[in-house]
């Protein structure tokens, strides 16, 4: 693992992926290189500009890339359920799923279903495209991945299960922790029923460390620039103004832990992957809260996501 970098990406060829937020930063990145590497890639994106253009993008970067896009709104079920069933119509197996999509920090606000939007978007929507793509991944064999993007943030916050939307109150940075939080027990969860299916399919979660990306940039003018929001953009622009990596790293390192996760030989179930030195540096095991491995816990968040999105699994419940 040290010292891992594109160049170990093993062969993806014959290979199909999803890769949620694919129009920039992380997303952007990981569908570059899993292109690259020879696997068809798919966009999956809210903006069909943006996405259009990405796709543009890596066709020049990449030329002779499989890549396309396919709209995905997280934040709208129904945007959801149709993207799964117009990708399913369109191929057989699913080789790859990678959940990257994510907003950070937001002010208070619902989505089309009505829910707190941090968690409906970082985790619900997700949670409903997994479910509704896994027949399939199941489809695809033991060589199949999912990976979640979680954060180091996650340590900001442990779940309240009687009051997921934050309905009793919303402190922005909590909410966004928690979102992080149920991405990591969504993955410990999703591991331990697949490992009781009798499945070979391994669900990993990874996250970048501080890359300088639209989500940090994002975050700030729409949470009105507080000194947290303010010391984050600092932070990338210090990147952006001398062209090294003064706090932050490049988008392209932060897009390694992800395609780790997703490519590299002895991937583990539930294996959580981050920068080496926390923030930034080549992928490694990263640390992570013990309730993230708790199984009640994951237990129960995956009954109240059934419940809140409509999809259950394709397997007997246990």
């Amino acid at each position: 693992m040290p010292g891992w970098n594109v160049r170990n990406i093993p062969d993806q060829s014959g290979r199909t992926a999803v890769v949620t937020g694919a129009n920039s930063g992380i997303g952007l990145v990981a569908a570059r290189e899993l292109a690259r590497a020879g696997a068809g890639v798919v966009l999956a994106c809210r903006s069909a500009a943006r996405g259009r253009a990405a796709v543009v993008r890596l066709r020049t970067e990449v030329p002779g890339a499989d890549v396309e896009f396919m709209p995905l709104d997280l934040a709208d079920l129904g945007s959801v359920r149709e993207f799964a069933r117009d990708w399913s119509r369109a191929h057989d197996t699913l080789d790859l799923l990678v959940n990257n999509a994510g907003v950070m920090a937001l002010p208070h606000g619902r989505t089309a279903d009505g829910f707190e939007s941090q968690f409906g978007i970082n985790h619900l929507g997700h949670f409903a495209l997994t479910g509704l793509l896994l027949p399939r991944v199941l489809a695809a064999g033991d060589g199949a991945r999912i990976v979640n993007l979680s954060s180091a943030f996650h340590a900001l916050g442990d779940l309240d299960h009687d009051d997921l939307n934050s309905e009793r109150g919303y402190r922005r940075w909590i909410a966004y922790g928690r979102s992080k939080t149920a991405n990591l027990l969504f993955t410990h969860e999703l591991s331990r029923r697949l490992a009781a299916a009798g499945s070979g399919i391994v669900t990993a979660a990874a996250h970048p460390g501080y890359a300088s990306t639209n989500l940090h940039a994002g975050a700030a003018p729409r949470a009105g620039r507080t000194l947290t929001s303010r010391i984050a953009v600092a932070a990338n622009a210090a990147v952006n103004a001398v062209g090294i990596a003064v706090v932050a790293q490049s988008a392209e390192a932060g897009a390694l832990p992800t395609l780790y996760a997703a490519t590299a030989p002895g991937v583990r179930p539930d294996a959580f992957i981050g920068p080496r030195l926390g923030w930034r540096g080549a992928p490694a095991r990263s640390w992570r809260a013990k309730w993230t491995l708790d199984d009640a816990s994951g237990e129960r968040l995956w009954s109240a996501s059934e419940k809140l999105t409509g999809v259950s699994y394709p397997w007997p419940a246990r």
